[in-house]
């Protein structure tokens, strides 16, 4: 993004992609405001979206919550839990956030840029939480829970059905714990054994260990990602030795 001026040129573009046109475009610019951002233009005292994601994450329960409730009559408590964590995980919300195309939309700082952060996982899972807390408070309740369901519905019947597994670190729990693989007293470890990078580009290595026995292991440019994906090397390697 080079300039303000040029976001408010495609602002309308945005609107019309997500489907809903703000009364108050301040707080649609505030969602797609990084904080690397908002600190480079402290003179212009702009907000980042810090709050809005944390507003957007619980609206974003709530309404997947209340879906797969009135839904998936025959899931229990469990198995809702784990449908709920499968759609509104990093991964989920990063895949949704680029079919919208957010990164193009979001505001970032020079060095974020120059990193790749329009395409960063947790950097667009946090724009998209951000975008549905500023239509909540734009628009309504009723207004965000139509565009989360026409956006994860989807998702959410191949989480309900068994079909998507994005929670590598929670799959590997049950695998560990349930098989034959060792004691369920041991207890898996996420250690990060390596960082490399300046601090706005960092990227970390993560082992998955189990007593003294690396199970896998992971890098990314969050300790999130990196665990994840080192999880899922884990269920690979796993999956091979059974």
């Amino acid at each position: 993004m080079k300039d303000l001026d040029h976001w408010y040129q495609i602002c309308p573009e945005l609107q019309q992609r997500i489907g809903y046109s703000f009364k108050k475009e301040s707080i649609l610019m505030e969602a797609m405001t990084h904080s690397s951002f908002a600190n480079e233009w402290k003179h212009r005292r702009m907000r980042d979206n810090e709050r809005l994601e944390f507003l957007g994450d619980s609206v974003l329960g709530l309404i997947i919550s209340h879906y797969i409730f009135e839904t998936y009559h025959h899931l229990p408590e469990g198995e809702l839990t784990k449908v709920r964590a499968n759609v509104v995980c990093e991964a989920s919300l990063a895949l949704k956030a680029r079919r919208i195309n957010i990164g193009s939309y979001l505001l970032l700082g020079r060095g974020e840029e120059a990193s790749g952060g329009r395409d960063r996982e947790s950097i667009l899972a946090d724009g998209l939480e951000s975008l549905i807390a500023a239509i909540y408070l734009d628009g309504g309740f009723e207004i965000a829970r139509a565009f989360v369901l026409n956006n994860f519905h989807d998702l959410i019947d191949l989480a309900a059905n068994g079909d998507l597994m994005t929670d590598y670190k929670t799959k590997l729990q049950e695998i560990w714990q349930g098989g034959q693989q060792g004691s369920t007293q041991e207890r898996i470890e996420y250690c990060v054994v390596d960082e490399q990078g300046p601090d706005h580009n960092k990227t970390f290595f993560i082992e998955v260990r189990v007593g003294n026995q690396t199970l896998g292991a992971g890098q990314g440019k969050n300790k999130k990602e990196a665990e994840q994906r080192a999880a899922k090397s884990a269920i690979n390697f796993l999956e091979m030795k059974s």
